[in-house]
């Protein structure tokens, strides 16, 4: 049975760019299996809708609703022992965006997005352009929920290196939209609203990485950046508990470049 509806409850929110959801379904199992989260945000399934893995999902003892995509993006909400109530499958502010970059549904009382922002790259150029535009969408909505004074999670890939401190030592990424400096005042517009960046909240002052590219050995030099973000509203910032990063997924055959996030939240 599932929490009733609510309930404040300990729960364990999780968000993962899976990179594949198909392609890395076993690791991804594996990892429900042992980390238990109550909700996990997916992105980048890489899958239609109905390519979507629902009945491997379900036997794991995950409900999930989820906007998939041809061949990219597609994201996902998975809700331990019960179904989230999806509330919207896109961020509103643009009609003719199609892409399947955003959903958001309501999990045991609380208002649970999982995003995938556009990286952006080559910039400058119509892509980073999208991604700036997308980010003003993504800024206003939240405005929106922040002022209706629910408990809201904001989870996912932003492909924004919030600071320099979140990538390692390196001059290869300066021409990169992921570190630029509109990019970067885009994270902070939302953290400026009055949103909690969970993981920095629990560690400020430790090196973080969340993604390690596949090229240049990346992995085994901790050629890291963190760009996958947990933002909590006012209503559950003093809920969390603690926070962290399975890097160890990251270390598996076959992984995603990215390793999962998760954060705790309180009773």
């Amino acid at each position: 049975m599932g929490r009733a509806a609510g309930a404040l409850t300990p729960m364990k929110i999780a968000t993962f760019n899976i990179n594949g959801v198909n392609r890395r379904l076993d690791n991804l199992l594996a990892w429900l299996s042992t980390a238990k989260p109550d909700v996990v945000c997916l992105q980048e399934l890489k899958a239609t809708d109905g390519q979507f893995p629902r009945a491997a999902i379900e036997a794991a003892g995950y409900g999930a609703v989820w906007r998939g995509q041809s061949g990219w993006n597609g994201v996902a909400i998975l809700a331990r022992d019960g179904k989230p109530i999806l509330t919207r499958a896109e961020l509103p502010g643009d009609p003719s965006d199609t892409q399947g970059r955003y959903i958001e549904a309501a999990v045991n009382g609380i208002l649970i997005a999982s995003l995938y922002a556009p990286n952006g790259n080559p910039q400058p150029g119509p892509k980073f352009d999208y991604k700036l535009a997308w980010h003003d969408r993504l800024a206003l909505h939240a405005a929106e929920l922040l002022a209706a004074g629910v408990p809201v999670v904001l989870a996912g890939d932003y492909n924004i290196v919030p600071e320099p401190r979140d990538i390692y030592p390196t001059r290869s990424y300066d021409d990169n939209a992921l570190i630029q400096p509109e990019s970067r005042a885009g994270f902070r517009r939302l953290v400026d609203q009055g949103w909690l960046d969970a993981l920095r909240s629990v560690y400020p002052d430790e090196t973080i990485y969340t993604f390690w590219d596949y090229r240049r050995n990346r992995w085994p030099r901790d050629a890291g950046l963190r760009l996958d973000h947990i933002l909590l509203s006012n209503e559950l910032t003093r809920r969390l508990s603690g926070a962290g990063v399975d890097r160890h997924i990251r270390g598996l055959a076959g992984a995603s470049d990215h390793a999962p996030v998760w954060i705790s939240l309180r009773d």
